[in-house]
């Protein structure tokens, strides 16, 4: 998984004019996310808010994924030094990884990958080729030993949680389910607002720790050429998993700086590691292909990306507080008060800002990242109405308070990143 290096905020504006997108600032201002010393650097902590936010991107991909045929698991975070040697990840990518633990007789190690419990996970029951493909997701923390240089916010951080998944099938399977991974990936991204700049195919380079298998190699390249038939893409050398080349879906920051969120990787290696089999319509056993595949990528650099693409205003379904309730004076408090529990009755997130918490101008701007604001005055008050305001600056005529928390309650429904409004 590849990020930007980590530049010091004050390093990286020496003119005293930093970026205010910059995730490391927004996330703290708008208490997603901080860190202490005392945890550790690359080892951030989630705030209220930001659990929130985690909460619901993980739902949302658990969501997806089950309707695309997935099924969930939960694996452990450490194993045996010895399920990593027989991965590969040791010979591979032991440099990478956290030093073994001794506890008795045996060592154990935080894992660097999953792959290696879902390929386990995948040989603990018999299967038939009727069953394939298998589709195995789990989002799971793993963990990179990364020097203290190269860690920065969310972006690059030494405990991760991965949107992971391992799809098994047959060898003629195996295009199809890439490409259709892709697909998901690409739905993940407009319901999200991410713009993916390229696809890369990443191959393997000189003086790598790679695999030694040219035939594996070439077939699974092969696959993924296939797979990105008809989408542009740039091969580049070096870039490769230590068992297999992989297609990286490339982001970039508002400076252009690129990085990896999502991944398709074809692998032959692991399955023979393994010695996984399936039972063909022959009778006898086959080898299954293992596709690997992250639709978002980390959560923490998913998070990180979307602070920075949205500037702070995250789409309506995925913010922390979607409306924000605004009555002008003491008088029209209690119907603030009946109007937030009403919303959080229909499953949104809403909160109050009272007269307590400054003028009605102030409590406006604080909450200027909040999809919806809704103003409660004398006249709406007495009509049961509300004055509801965009945070695009939009406005609408006042209007029933049941209308308003329906047509929210639609847009986080129907996820986008766009804002309902009556008037348009």
């Amino acid at each position: 998984m590849d990020a930007a290096p980590h530049m010091d905020v004050d390093k990286e504006h020496p003119q005293g004019h930093p970026d205010p997108h910059d995730h490391r600032r927004l996330g703290r201002r708008l208490g997603i996310f901080d860190t202490d010393p005392l945890i550790g650097a690359g080892l951030p902590y989630w705030l209220p808010d930001g659990a929130i936010v985690r909460h619901t991107l993980e739902e949302y991909v658990r969501e997806i994924e089950r309707a695309a045929g997935y099924r969930h698991v939960y694996s452990p975070v450490l194993g045996k030094r010895e399920l990593y040697e027989i991965s590969g990840h040791w010979a591979h990518y032991s440099e990478d990884m956290y030093p073994p633990m001794r506890l008795g007789a045996e060592d154990l190690v935080l894992r660097p990958s999953l792959c290696p419990h879902h390929a386990l996970i995948y040989r603990s029951r018999s299967h038939s080729y009727r069953e394939l493909p298998l589709r195995i997701a789990e989002i799971g923390g793993m963990f990179r030993s990364e020097l203290s240089g190269v860690l920065g916010g969310l972006t690059r951080v030494r405990a991760i949680t991965l949107n992971d998944a391992h799809i098994f099938c047959t060898p003629e399977q195996a295009a199809a389910e890439a490409r259709a991974a892709l697909e998901l990936i690409a739905r993940a991204y407009t319901d999200l607002g991410i713009r993916a700049v390229r696809h890369r195919l990443s191959l393997p380079g000189p003086g790598g720790k790679y695999v030694a298998d040219p035939a594996l190699w070439r077939q699974a390249t092969s696959l993924l050429e296939t797979v990105l038939d008809g989408i542009p893409y740039d091969a580049v050398e070096g870039e490769a998993a230590f068992y297999g080349p992989k297609i990286d879906v490339q982001i970039a920051d508002r400076a252009g700086r690129e990085s990896t969120l999502s991944t398709v990787q074809i692998d032959f290696h692991q399955p023979a590691r393994f010695d996984l089999h399936y039972i063909g319509a022959d009778g006898g056993k086959h080898r299954p292909v293992m596709v690997h595949r992250s639709v978002i990528g980390s959560v923490e650099r998913a998070v990180a990306h979307l602070l920075e693409v949205h500037g702070g205003a995250l789409p309506v379904w995925l913010a922390p507080v979607q409306l924000v309730v605004l009555p002008v004076s003491e008088g029209q408090v209690e119907q603030g008060v009946r109007l937030v529990a009403e919303a959080g009755r229909l499953g949104l997130r809403a909160e109050l800002a009272g007269p307590g918490d400054g003028s009605l101008g102030a409590r406006i701007r604080a909450a200027h990242l909040v999809p919806y604001q809704a103003v409660i005055g004398a006249r709406e008050a007495a009509e049961g109405l509300v004055a509801p305001r965009l945070r695009d600056g939009r406005r609408s005529e006042p209007l029933p308070e049941g209308e308003l928390l329906r047509g929210i309650g639609a847009q986080v429904a129907a996820r986008g990143t766009g804002l309902w409004d009556r008037m348009s």
